[in-house]
């Protein structure tokens, strides 16, 4: 009966759906600002701010034993900042990190994922409360769970990333058919009944990506360019394939030995700047730079490529349970950590956290090049940069904002430094003159 309803539904908008792919396909016009609204002023941070927002990306690059990093935060009411330390890799003589220096998105690739299933549902083509075992009919066990679960990590499936992270790190240019990833995540013990308990997982993006392309007829990357890319001008953001291994003058990527058990050995450090996009896909896989990342975050905290009411529903945060404080929850992609809603991710050999507050419009991006430390410190520093930023003072013709984050910046740097397992070794000082 319910598969009947949505074939009927299916049918109610199929006019919709032509008219909403037409006006796509003539959709060749400037990019959407998710922040337009906010009228964001185009000046850079005050020298005082500037100051301590770069020492934080300092600090985070050598706690993290990274070679370099990227960072930026925008507070539309009082201005900019973007900042680049160190190099992009630990090589002999290794170009500074810039700017405009290419990173790993890591499972920040979720976002896109995830804004590509909420679009068709807005157009009609797949429905929230689907059936992933109707689509994927191939993959046995998956009775139960929704597309909608998938994005929301409740649909119980275990996450293929812990337990194949040593290889990952030791051997990152092998290429990894997603059907083995799925099955590696398949079988291990599920962490809960379908829609119960929230558990991230990327086997469930991954099996996602699958049930989209299997459902449109088209590819990710093909689907993300329609719903994601194009709209938002995202013109340096992409899913290498995956025997595309180098991200040519993009920020390198490192992490200290791990064994089978988790354990780290922070005296040798594995160089998986060479890696295959192949071992994170549609989850983790996708490259990006500052300004798409800034932009991504924005269009993902603000809903500003879907219909109201779809915007209104990827934002209907579940608790995280367990010890988690009651100011964090996740939506359909994503995380809510106070006002900011965005993701913190770590794929082999980096970190990346984005997050926006949707009403403010003050927006964080931060890239590190060493994932020893995990996703929690990319986020720690995110937070040290939003809590720097939150405090702008407004420029003339708008209005300071109460951005009320439920964490200061001793906090988030305490905590950075607590996650920190390999940072670098303090330069020995000079020898005072005889």
């Amino acid at each position: 009966m319910a598969g009947q309803q949505r074939v009927n539904r299916r049918r109610g908008v199929l006019a919709v759906v032509i008219v909403g792919a037409l006006a796509l396909a003539g959709c060749t016009g400037g990019a959407v600002d998710p922040l337009a609204d906010l009228d964001p002023v185009s000046t850079v941070l005050d020298e005082q701010l500037a100051g301590e927002l770069q020492a934080v990306l300092d600090e985070a690059v050598a706690l993290s034993g990274s070679s370099g990093g990227v960072a930026g935060a925008w507070s539309p009411w009082s201005g900019e900042w973007t900042g680049a330390t160190g190099s992009v890799d630990f090589g002999e003589k290794p170009a500074p990190v810039a700017v405009d220096t290419q990173f790993h998105l890591s499972t920040l690739t979720t976002e896109i994922t995830c804004t590509v299933l909420l679009r068709l549902v807005d157009e009609g083509q797949v429905w929230l409360d689907d059936e992933v075992a109707e689509i994927v009919d191939w993959v046995p066990g998956l009775d139960g769970i929704t597309l909608g679960q998938l994005c929301q990590h409740t649909s119980g499936i275990a996450d293929y990333f812990p337990g194949l992270r040593s290889h990952f790190v030791a051997n990152p240019e092998r290429i990894w058919p997603p059907n083995e990833l799925l099955s590696s995540g398949l079988a291990l013990p599920r962490t809960g009944p379908p829609g119960e308990q929230w558990a991230h997982s990327r086997t469930g993006v991954l099996l996602l990506a699958m049930a989209l392309e299997r459902r449109t007829g088209r590819s990710w990357s093909q689907l993300a360019d329609q719903y994601v890319f194009a709209p938002l001008g995202l013109d340096h953001t992409s899913l290498p394939s995956p025997t595309d291994t180098e991200l040519e003058s993009g920020l390198g990527a490192y992490s200290a030995a791990i064994a089978p058990d988790g354990a780290v050995d922070c005296a040798v450090l594995r160089d998986d700047s060479s890696q295959s996009s192949s071992m994170g896909g549609a989850a983790a896989g996708a490259v990006s730079d500052l300004d798409d990342a800034r932009r991504l975050s924005a269009a993902f905290a603000t809903g500003a490529l879907l219909d109201e009411s779809t915007a209104r529903k990827q934002w209907n945060a579940i608790p995280l349970g367990g010890d988690a404080p009651a100011w964090q929850g996740w939506g359909l992609g994503g995380a809510q950590y106070g006002p900011m809603r965005g993701l913190a991710g770590e794929s082999a050999g980096a970190l990346t956290a984005a997050f926006t507050d949707p009403k403010s419009g003050l927006t964080v991006v931060v890239a590190l090049n060493n994932s020893t430390s995990g996703a929690d410190f990319a986020r720690e520093a995110a937070f040290a940069l939003a809590s720097i930023a939150s405090k702008a003072p407004a420029v003339a013709g708008h209005e300071q904002p109460l951005v009320e984050l439920p964490w200061s910046i001793e906090q988030a740097t305490t905590k950075m430094r607590e996650l920190a397992k390999c940072p670098k070794a303090e330069p020995a000082a000079e020898p005072a003159a005889g």
